[in-house]
């Protein structure tokens, strides 16, 4: 009897571990997400001569300061889906001379804005 009941728990376990290492595949992965949020509306925000404050209300201080250049900032994003999807790589640099944005540059650049003058409209073509 008593090998029997040995036996018994024996196998019991042999299938829990079993059902707990096949269901391990089903475990929840989290989105992994690093840095500072580039958000494109406010990166369109972005132009030369703002100061460090306007800059900083605007984007966020920078996650990892340089130690080596006060000058530059810089800005990363990284997220890496759970399952296994690609990562998106954000990163934006911004250039101080004389305490303002002297230029930026990285993948997160925002679009050039159309060149106006005060009081113009910008040219629209001729369709006569």
């Amino acid at each position: 009897m008593r090998t029997t009941t040995l036996n018994t728990r024996l196998a019991v376990r042999i299938i829990l571990i079993a059902t707990l290492g096949l269901s391990s595949g089903c475990l929840y992965r989290m989105t992994v997400q690093q840095g500072n949020v580039l958000n494109p509306e406010q990166i369109a925000q972005l132009e030369t001569g703002m100061t460090r404050p306007q800059v900083s209300f605007l984007l966020g201080t920078p996650m990892v300061p340089n130690g080596f250049n006060n000058d530059r900032w810089d800005y990363y994003y990284y997220i890496r889906g759970a399952r296994g999807e690609t990562a998106l790589t954000k990163r934006l640099v911004v250039w101080f001379k004389d305490e303002k944005v002297d230029r930026f540059e990285g993948d997160a650049i925002p679009p050039p804005k159309a060149a106006t003058t005060e009081g113009t409209q910008p040219a629209t073509p001729n369709t006569d």
